[in-house]
């Protein structure tokens, strides 16, 4: 809607130009090498923008109000244009009919812009509502003219406005409420009451209501806010909950019995105005100004405070170019961080964060005095109008220069709110908290800062080094540690490397001085909970070399035994617990731990120490410690250590071959010759539970046999020399001990008669000569049935009278007599045998079948007297080529070979067919001689196919688990069935 006569206007502005105040310039903030390079590649458009409404009005604009996108304007005498700015093409205009020669005094729409309230200067008001075109005539309210309209934001709609306040020219407030419906029969006015509720006055005198707010707090509290020409009242009270309808005069009473809250000033230029500031529609506005004689007064609106609703209440005083004679204050405007002040022929805007002027706009002459701003909650746009044109301001990204602002009042908090999507402006903010700190001396809070700034790192670590503040210097160094990236490793390394320097040389201060126990104990927490940081791990693992210097140079051990724990560097932990000869912490380490090598290392140590705590950690580890490495431990103590070591090295031993079932050679070995040196009473059991047979021994038999024979263990010998089945040595060896031991030994070689003869005759020998006790010899005779009394009497002395061998001699004999008995038995069974056999032989030449005509071959099913055939005792009966062929799957490799070579033979000496030519006698001849050939082989033939029958003889029981079908052949005839 901008008019094309806006080059005319620019032509003005170049003789009045515009006053843009620059912004404000960068101020010094201490360090200024910053990384950001501020760089703009065009102009910022600025904050408030005025735009001329292309409108052309056809009489005078006397009045102009604007609210919730409805504008209503008051043209020439009578004529009221309404206009929605959603359909500004659809004006409508109202003509007020008046006779008379009363005029507009002021409009007054209501916050939804529904209602609207005409003042005429005759002490008479009218009504239109936006629905309607009819005006209608407020008869209770003639008599007073009226100044001000304080509306009911809370019960105000398009169809009544609740309860609202209304000033008039003589200080008086009234209570009304105006309806737009018809009403009844008897009541057609829309005001539906109209009462006095409160009068103001100045110097004793009433005084004109210029303004009024009405807001409603928190638990149905009211504030009304009043203002007349020098003085601005407060009204506050409680309305109870549901008693809204009934108006505020409740209010205005609570407060009668005490002189109303007022802020009073001594210049009065004939009005006043008061505008608020609300950030978001239909709630509580947040702060005022209020134009009046001796400047702007604003500030906060606080809702909570009992004394005032006001509050950081500044007052702005005009500047020496507004003279009340020529360029009166028209009006006001609030935004979120200024206000708009109205000249006759400019607008100047004015911060509230500073009270300077950022902004001054001149009108050109063309348009004629400027009259009235005002500002739309709605839409937040400012309008101005002058007689003959209408003006807008768009008011766009106030709060650019806002943290600038707040920045050099020191109000940092603030700054950085208003700079958060701005990173460059953020980083001269926190620079300059950070040197308004550090001057302040609040190094701690300073180093914080300077840590998020892009500042050269080098200068602030030396302002804090200069300063000899080392805990600011470790606080800045730990948020920029906090702040780098995981790919920033070189700078991670240095800072982590000064951090922990720093720390090191802190708890060397804080030990030297035993006052700060406290404050020690505190610093070492803080250092181990910096070492343990997840964050850093990777780098302090990385440099952990570099640590352990510093932390050995500084001599503070508990650290780096701290240290290393969180390194998993558990070997250097337990180093340092054995050169402190705590081996129950080293232990303890190596135990949680459970490191099979570090208990590889540090065992024999331990193990010289607390042997019994070392073999318990062992036997707790179970299958993951290889005891076979161990053994380099146990072997150094066993043959130096105390009595102690040496039961507990046996106990390990024992639970690795008896619990951990361990097979290893070596450590059986290690065992026995444990039991052997130090617990003989032992090693037998051992050798007995290890097994009898060779294959289940897991020890070296020889080398347990040379142990045992060196500490003289003869039992232990012998049952070695029986595993290992010698069994003539064993025996030798058995007869030093004992005979019966001997005898239990010359029975085990069960399948060598001879040998256990042998054995038998060595121990009877002993018995005779040795011991010479021939009870016992007559006792090896019973106990061994291969020993006969004429074995034994060549080992008798010649002077032994026959009467000890008499019964042994008799159950000899009888012995014989029986033997001799037996075998002519077996002679005459024999001889029965084999006439039985004979007579088989001789029955079987003349056995013979009946073969019928229609018999079939049992394979093929053919006739079988078609081809040669077998006729078998179980009445099976094949033709020669089918039994062939049957057979010959069951064969043995070389039974086939054998067939094939014998049917190559039969096929050589057949007799091809005679030639008639040939003699008679040679015929016979050699006829004679190929059929003894042919009958030889074909008998061989025979005995290898017809041996027995296929289908009942032994060759078909043998082949039960062939498959019925060939493998090779499985898919094939498979496919064939589907």
């Amino acid at each position: 809607m901008a008019s094309i006569l806006d080059e005319y206007e620019d032509s003005q502005n170049i003789r009045h130009p515009v006053h843009s105040h620059n912004r404000l310039p960068a101020t010094n903030i201490g360090i200024t090498h910053s990384g950001f390079v501020n760089v703009r590649l065009e102009e910022e458009k600025p904050i408030f923008n005025k735009q001329r409404i292309d409108f052309s009005p056809p009489e005078k604009i006397n009045h102009f109000a604007v609210c919730n996108n409805q504008l209503c304007m008051s043209l020439g005498k009578d004529t009221i244009l309404r206009i929605d700015l959603g359909k500004p093409d659809q004006p409508n205009q109202v003509e007020l009919g008046r006779k008379d020669d009363s005029k507009v005094h002021k409009l007054f729409l209501d916050p939804t812009g529904s209602h609207l309230v005409i003042s005429l200067t005759s002490s008479e008001c009218v009504y239109l509502n936006r629905n309607t075109q009819k005006i209608r005539s407020l008869s209770r309210w003639r008599g007073h003219l009226i100044e001000s309209v304080g509306w009911n934001k809370v019960l105000g709609t398009e169809v009544t406005t609740g309860p609202i306040l209304v000033g008039t020219s003589q200080g008086i407030i009234f209570e009304a409420e105006i309806s737009a419906s018809e009403g009844s029969l008897f009541n057609t006015n829309p005001d539906q009451y109209f009462r006095q509720v409160h009068s103001l006055e100045e110097d004793g005198k009433p005084a004109p209501v210029c303004c009024l707010e009405v807001e409603r707090g928190l638990e149905s509290k009211y504030f009304i806010i009043a203002t007349t020409r020098k003085r601005l009242f407060q009204f506050v009270g409680k309305v109870a909950e549901g008693s809204e309808q009934q108006g505020f005069s409740s209010i205005f009473s609570q407060n009668q019995e005490l002189l109303p809250s007022f802020q009073e000033f001594p210049v009065n230029m004939g009005y006043s105005e008061i505008t608020f500031y609300t950030s978001k529609l239909r709630t509580c506005p947040k702060a005022f100004a209020w134009m009046m004689g001796n400047g702007v007064l604003y500030g906060q609106l606080d809702y909570v405070r009992l004394d005032s609703l006001l509050s950081d209440v500044e007052v702005w005083e005009y500047t020496s170019d507004i003279d009340f004679n020529f360029n009166k204050p028209i009006s006001i405007v609030l935004t979120q961080f200024h206000f708009l002040l109205l000249l006759p022929d400019r607008v100047k805007a004015i911060c509230t964060l500073n009270g300077q002027v950022v902004h001054e706009d001149v009108f050109p002459d063309k348009f004629g005095t400027l009259k009235k701003m005002i500002k739309d909650p709605a839409g937040g746009l400012v309008w101005i109008y002058t007689e003959k044109a209408v003006f807008r301001y768009h008011i766009q990204r106030e709060a650019r220069d806002v943290w600038q602002m707040y920045m050099n009042m020191n109000r940092f908090d603030l700054a950085k709110e208003y700079c958060r999507d701005r990173p460059e402006c953020m980083d001269m903010v926190l620079a300059k908290e950070a040197e308004h700190c550090f001057q302040n001396k609040r190094y701690l809070e300073s180093a914080k800062c300077y840590a998020l700034t892009q500042n050269y790192f080098e200068e602030i670590a030396l302002k804090f080094i200069e300063a000899k503040q080392e805990e600011a210097l470790k606080e800045f160094l730990m948020k920029k540690l906090n702040n780098l990236k995981p790919s920033e490793k070189t700078q991670i390394t240095l800072l982590v490397t000064w951090l922990t320097e720093l720390y090191l040389n802190r708890l060397g201060l804080l030990e030297s001085d035993d006052s700060k126990n406290a404050l020690l104990q505190n610093t070492r927490d803080e250092f181990r909970r910096f070492l343990s940081s997840t964050k850093h791990k990777e780098c302090f693992y990385n440099n952990r070399d570099t640590i352990y210097d510093l932390l050995a140079s500084h001599g503070n051990v508990d650290d780096m035994v701290y240290f290393s724990v969180i390194m998993q560097d558990y070997e250097r932990v337990i180093s340092h617990h054995c050169q402190h000869d705590d081996y129950s912490a080293a232990l303890e380490v190596l135990s949680k731990h459970c490191d099979e090598k570090l208990f590889y290392k540090f065992s024999p140590v331990l193990m010289q120490h607390i042997p019994k705590k070392v073999v318990d950690a062992w036997i707790q580890m179970g299958n993951r410690l290889d005891p076979k490495k161990l053994i380099p431990a146990l072997v150094n103590y066993s043959q130096m250590g105390s009595t102690q070591q040496i039961n507990e090295t046996i106990r390990y031993m024992e639970f690795c071959v008896y619990q951990l079932e361990v097979k290893e050679e070596a450590i059986h070995n290690y065992l026995l010759s444990l039991y052997a040196k130090y617990k003989p009473d032992s090693l037998l059991w051992y050798l007995e539970q290890a097994g009898t047979q060779a294959s289940e021994i897991n020890y070296d038999l020889k080398y347990a046999l040379r142990l045992c024979a060196e500490h003289g263990y003869l039992q232990a010998c012998v049952l070695v020399y029986k595993i290992m089945e010698l069994y003539e040595e064993a025996v030798d060896l058995a007869l030093q001990v004992d005979v019966d031991l001997a005898k239990s030994c010359a029975d085990l070689p069960e399948d060598d008669e001879e040998l256990r003869k042998k054995l038998w005759l060595k121990i009877a020998r002993h018995v005779v000569q040795e011991e010479k006790d021939v009870k016992k010899a007559m006792n090896c005779l019973s106990s061994c049935n291969l020993l006969k009394i004429e074995d034994i009497l060549p080992f008798f002395p010649d002077f032994v009278t026959i009467d000890h061998f008499k019964e042994a001699i008799c159950s000899s004999l009888e012995e014989y007599n029986q033997h001799i008995e037996e075998l002519k038995q077996e002679m005459e069974e024999a001889t029965e045998s084999a006439k039985r056999i004979r007579e088989d032989i001789l029955e079987m030449r003349n056995k013979y079948g009946v073969v019928e005509s229609q018999e079939k071959c049992a394979t093929c099913d053919f006739p079988l007297l078609n081809r040669p055939f077998y006729l078998f005792l179980c009445g099976h009966m094949f033709h020669y080529d089918c039994l062939y062929q049957e057979v010959s799957t069951h064969l043995y490799t070389h039974e086939q070979t054998k067939l094939e070579e014998l049917q190559k033979k039969l096929a050589g000496v057949t007799v091809t067919t005679k030639s008639r030519h040939r003699q008679k006698e040679d015929d016979s001849v050699s006829l004679g001689i190929t059929h003894v050939s042919r009958e030889q082989i074909k008998s061989d033939i025979d005995d290898i196919i017809a041996s027995e029958c296929v289908y009942c003889g032994e060759r078909m029981i043998k082949s039960i688990d062939k498959p019925f079908i060939d493998p090779e052949r499985f898919e094939e005839e498979k496919s064939t069935w589907l």
